[in-house]
């Protein structure tokens, strides 16, 4: 978390969100921040008969969100916790006067939101663009981190997690990871998928 980050925290309210509850409603006028200190928050949408889901992101400890809303506009997505989580939470008014005192953070702020909006063009792309194996790579590839042994890691994440995130079905993901983990490519155990050598375009 960046100094300026931190300072704004300072000024908030924290509060412990148990898993499964809903930050952030889509379509509700906001005017608050959510800073996250512990656990993991999960953007998404679903269908008007809530059959259907899609994940936009999941979020950790040292980042924001609902930064979107804070020109009055209405929430563009719902954010839950998607394990127990204690946020801070900031006004706008809060976050007025912090950029303020500190308008260093007002760039902290458009870096984000310009992150984000390239990370969701990106994510477009990958599902308009590919297969559903293709998607499953795009995925893997871009959300492993590189462990020290020089394997990379995913996770945690589910079959069903990827399907949200891909527009796709669970049992569609579960036939590419089946194949992978056939090849040797990966591992999975208790929801995290170990990537041991470079994914094939094709399989």
């Amino acid at each position: 978390m960046s100094d300026a980050l931190s300072r704004l925290a300072a000024r908030g309210e924290a509060r412990l969100y148990p898993k499964g509850r809903l930050l952030i409603q889509e379509g509700d006028v906001g005017n608050t921040l959510f800073i996250i200190l512990s656990g993991r928050l999960r953007a998404f949408s679903v269908n008007d008969d809530g059959s259907r889901r899609v994940t936009y992101g999941e979020y950790l400890p040292g980042e924001f969100l609902g930064e979107m809303s804070l020109d009055g506009g209405a929430r563009s997505a719902n954010v839950e916790a998607a394990e127990a989580s204690w946020c801070v939470v900031v006004t706008r008014t809060t976050l007025e006067r912090h950029i303020a005192e500190c308008p260093e953070f007002a760039f902290e702020l458009l870096s984000k939101v310009i992150r984000r909006a390239r990370a969701a063009t990106l994510s477009l792309r990958a599902v308009a663009l590919n297969d559903v194996y293709g998607r499953v790579i795009w995925l893997l590839n871009s959300r492993a981190s590189l462990q020290s042994d020089g394997t990379r890691v995913v996770g945690p994440i589910t079959h069903q997690d990827m399907a949200d995130a891909l527009a796709c079905t669970r049992p569609m993901v579960s036939r590419v990871m089946k194949e992978l983990e056939s090849g040797a490519y990966i591992e999975t155990s208790a929801h995290r998928v170990t990537i041991r050598r470079a994914l094939p375009v094709r399989f």
